[in-house]
Parts: C-alpha cells; structure tokens; sequence
C-alpha cells in the first residue's frame, strides 16, 4: 500500500482501531513532517513523512482524548482542562504499546530526530519495564499494571484492554 512497509503496517492497525487515516497531500507545514491532525482524523503525507513511528505518537493523543472531544481535535492536539504534559506522557506510553503489539523495532518511535534528544534514554526506559505514562492510561481504562492486573488476571501493560478512550 505505501513505500514504507512499517507505514502499511501501522496505517492498517490504527485504521482497525477506529482511527481514521486519511493519505494527503499536505501543502502547509506541519509540526511534525507529514502529519496533520485535523478534525479528529490522521491526515500524511508519505512523501513527506520522516518517521512512520511518528504516525503512533500522533495518533495516541488522540486514542487518550475523550471521546465526546476527539473529533473537535485539530492542529497542535490541546485537550481541554486535561494537563498536557500528562497527556503527552501517555500519547507515548499509548505510542510504545502499539509498537509492541505491531512488532515494530522500538527505535522506529524512538528515533533520532525526535524527543528532545532523549530517544535511547526511553528505549532503555521502556525495555527496562518502567513505563512512563502507563498509570495514566490505566485511569483512563485502556490497560492495567501492576497488582490490578494481577488480580484481574489480564496481561499488563504494555498489553492494552482497549485501543481507544471512552
């Protein structure tokens, strides 16, 4: 379907979660090459895309945005009354799940040109098992850690329950 085969990858995984990805072309520039957020969907331009693990980033603010706003999401994603800092530790914890789940090389998230320089600092991170942002998506219902797995029975993160934010 695209060039990248880790793009096809992860294009049909966030399409079966409910996430609407829609190839363009994009004129303006973007935050992130190639990617757009507007009105709830996942607009790329492939031919503009630097990193096709960005594509998971983006899409995990909108999987932990609320439902009833996700839709209004466009642009830089700013959800309301919600702290973004947060936010943006669990878009990346949403992020790294989905890259486990799809079976794609963590450094394809964590890549050089992204966070700040701290790319092999969350590789070492993640694999060590400490999960930033998990606790986070475990309120908001998406997994379980720790002893709440346990007692549920269920796999903890990085295993997810649900993909998407009620």
């Amino acid at each position: 379907m695209f060039r990248n085969p880790s793009t096809t990858k992860i294009v049909e995984f966030l399409t079966s979660i409910g996430i609407e990805v829609v190839p363009a072309r994009l004129e303006r520039e973007c935050f992130l090459p190639g990617i757009l957020i507007e009105s709830g969907r996942l607009l790329f331009d492939e031919a503009q895309l630097t990193y096709p693990g960005d594509l998971l980033h983006e899409a995990g603010h909108l999987a932990v945005a609320p439902s009833a706003v996700r839709a209004d999401l466009s642009g830089e994603v700013i959800i309301p009354g919600a702290d973004m800092s947060a936010v943006e530790v669990q878009a990346t914890a949403w992020a790294y799940a989905a890259l486990i789940h799809l079976e794609l090389d963590p450094r394809l998230l964590f890549h050089e040109g992204g966070y700040a320089g701290k790319s092999e600092g969350l590789i070492f991170t993640f694999a060590s098992g400490c999960y930033h942002g998990a606790h986070g998506l475990q309120s908001a219902g998406l997994t379980v850690t720790g002893e709440v797995a346990r007692k549920l029975g269920i796999a903890p993160y990085p295993n997810m329950i649900k993909w998407l934010r009620d």
